[in-house]
């Protein structure tokens, strides 16, 4: 179901829903589930340096690799959206089909 509308999602676009959710969600912040999310919500406000871009995607591929089972991740890059959105542009496969696709996933709170 699309968080958004309460439409129907399947799919590539559910994949990427539940993504965004699992990257957005901090540490420690779901009372019955303390290790699903990310370290990503801690360092959305760090510095932009080329550390910090390193750890942004590493934190991606980690919290994906273990919240995610129906894709593994390809490559993970950072994108600036229209209304200066800091954006993850992330590659993935999908395990049930094998297709290949890209999903963007907004940060900071922006879905």
């Amino acid at each position: 179901m699309n968080a958004a509308t309460g439409r129907t999602l399947a799919g590539t676009q559910h994949i990427g829903q539940s993504i965004g959710k699992i990257l957005n969600t901090p540490l420690g912040s779901r009372v019955m589930r303390r290790d699903f999310g990310s370290v990503i919500p801690a360092l959305i406000d760090q510095p932009l340096t080329p550390a910090t871009v390193l750890r942004l995607y590493s934190a991606a591929v980690v919290a994906i690799q273990q919240w995610e089972p129906r894709v593994k991740v390809g490559s993970v890059n950072r994108n600036i959206g229209k209304s200066g959105e800091f954006i993850l542009d992330i590659s993935l496969t999908r395990a049930d089909t094998g297709e290949s696709d890209v999903v963007q996933i907004p940060l900071g709170g922006g879905q």
